[in-house]
């Protein structure tokens, strides 16, 4: 294990040289299933953060992960990157609120070992330059630039692997690097993403071994029906294309695990709003493998809902465009999924109506709840749901403060509220969200005074305030919170934001000495009221850079 920080400077070439000897031995002593999930990260280029999710589909399709009963691959894959946290050789850049790793990388000195591991056993070739020549025996190409020398049959045909970071090393808008693909017979994993493709790349359909296909943030807007033929295929990410339904043909690829196709706006208030999903074929249920489904439109009715109950693997479900009649089908379905983890649902409108009420209990292993649309009430299962870790309510527009049935969940750590109560007092009591670490309150557009009653999130580590445009005072017993870290006030009312200033007779400046961060972004200008830097005084900075990055919900 590396015990000492990679982070600080190195005094001398000794204490250089020691530390690559430390890293080289870190590594060789690894077990070697873990050798080369590490050796993976010298395919990355440097600087950029790792999006973990990706680094497990990938780690699948590679074959790193061996099975484990009781466990899928995805837990596995878990598992293993979590050993190489512990051992500190992959750092977590950010990680969710619950936990859970969002983005990771290693060192720059232990990657440079890395890349050289990886070229002496040629892991992978790491292609930069034009006219670079790849060694016969390299089995996988990362690719920073376009290179003509990768089509040279002898070499290409032996490849199981080839990934393309676009911007990495060469001019956005520079030509896509021109590529055939039918001759690379025995390829496991294509990452085309980011690439400038307009269609989707010919003869890929021919590489029958493919596992991993990512053609996200392209412009590709049609699946051919040939795609029925990568029989393989456990990974096809179309994120952020133009793709709005998939042919029949997606069907017969029976070993599928992963299929995301959508696409979100950015709203800057709202932070991410899924809005573009795809229209799945009839008899979505036989690909019975899948392990997340995200997004369908659910506007081809409750058949295709109904299909979704025979998907018994599924972890991770999105749908949008949901209307209330949808509610029966869809809650059938949800019944049946017994290992569901997160469920996302955004109505058609933000005045259509939500009903789960024929759901009689959630999935018990059921952890993040997302609801986008109009609310009666709060689902009575939502009260029961002590497996719930995360919860985002938008346009619930409830008329009952939806705190009394939300404060005992054991387990709750991350709630967001958008335009989800009407009334003017939220009240948090006592002995309330004892595990709550991140709150979000947004355009409460009624709402005056918000409580927190002494022994009220104990955990309490965030608050953001946004757009509430009444409540004009800083919430009362906000002193109570002494664990908060951050305190975000954000299109706040300017009487709320004055009386923070030390000098305002009567302030609350006070009530919130004890937090080490407390600002309020506005327009293009953050007032800074507190920070560890500068104690109970407030500055006007520029607003470089401080938009609070929304939730990444499905990754």
């Amino acid at each position: 294990m590396v015990h000492r920080s990679l982070g600080a400077g190195f005094e001398n070439n000794d204490t250089l040289m020691n530390t690559r000897k430390i890293l080289s031995l870190s590594y060789n002593d690894l077990p070697y299933y873990l050798k080369s999930c590490l050796l993976y990260f010298s395919i990355f280029p440097a600087g950029n953060p790792i999006k973990r999710m990706k680094l497990i589909r990938l780690w699948i399709a590679e074959g790193f992960v061996e099975g484990k009963e009781g466990m899928t691959l995805e837990e596995v894959a878990e598992d293993y990157l979590n050993e190489l946290i512990k051992r500190s050789l992959v750092r977590v850049v950010k990680a969710a609120s619950d936990g859970r790793v969002k983005t990771c990388r290693i060192h720059d000195l232990l990657r440079e070992i890395m890349i050289t591991k990886a070229k002496d056993q040629d892991f992978v070739a790491i292609a930069k330059e034009e006219g670079m020549v790849l060694s016969e025996k390299v089995r996988r190409v990362s690719l920073h630039k376009a290179v003509p020398s990768i089509q040279r049959r002898h070499v290409a045909s032996r490849l199981r692997s080839v990934l393309i970071f676009w911007g990495a090393d060469s001019c956005p808008d520079s030509p896509a690097p021109n590529l055939s693909f039918g001759h690379l017979r025995l390829l496991n994993v294509l990452d085309l993403e980011g690439a400038p493709l307009k269609e989707f790349p010919s003869k890929v359909s021919s590489l029958f071994l493919l596992k991993y296909l990512s053609l996200r943030n392209t412009n590709v807007n049609s699946i051919p029906s040939s795609i029925s033929k990568l029989l393989n295929l456990e990974t096809l990410d179309l994120k952020h294309t133009q793709i709005s339904e998939l042919p029949v043909g997606i069907l017969k690829l029976r070993k599928l695990r992963h299929l995301l196709v959508y696409r979100y706006e950015i709203d800057c208030d709202d932070r991410i709003h899924i809005k573009y999903g795809f229209q799945p074929p009839p008899q979505i249920g036989s690909l019975q493998s899948l392990q997340k489904l995200c997004f369908v439109e659910a506007n081809q009715g409750g058949d295709l809902l109904l299909e979704l109950g025979r998907l018994n693997q599924l972890r991770r479900l999105g749908i949008v465009r949901f209307r209330k009649e949808h509610g029966k089908a869809l809650c059938s379905s949800v019944t049946k999924l017994t290992d569901l983890r997160a469920l996302s649902i955004s109505s058609i409108t933000d005045s259509e109506f939500i009903d789960l009420e024929y759901l009689s209990s959630p999935p018990r292993f059921l952890q993040r709840v997302y609801l986008t649309g109009r609310l009666q009430s709060l689902p009575e299962w939502l009260h029961y749901s002590d497996s719930l870790v995360k919860l985002v309510l938008k346009w619930s527009r409830l008329s009952d403060d939806p705190l009394l049935s939300l404060q005992h969940l054991p387990n709750l750590v991350h709630l967001k509220l958008i335009q989800a109560y009407n009334g003017e007092m939220l009240c948090f009591q006592a002995k309330g969200f004892q595990r709550l670490r991140f709150l979000s309150i947004n355009k409460l557009e009624s709402l005056r005074v918000i409580t927190v009653q002494q022994g009220a999130m104990p955990c309490l580590e965030k608050l953001i305030v946004q757009s509430c445009k009444e409540l004009k005072t800083v919430p009362s017993g906000i002193e109570h919170l002494t664990t908060l870290k951050v305190l975000e006030f954000f299109n706040m009312p300017k009487e709320l934001i004055m009386t923070l200033q030390p000098s305002e007779e009567n302030g609350d400046d006070l009530k919130v000495e004890h937090v080490p961060d407390v600002y309020s972004p506005t327009g293009t200008t953050v007032y800074w009221i507190t920070s560890l830097y500068s104690p109970k005084r407030m500055e006007v900075l520029p607003c470089l850079a401080l938009a609070v990055a929304g939730d990444y919900i499905w990754k």
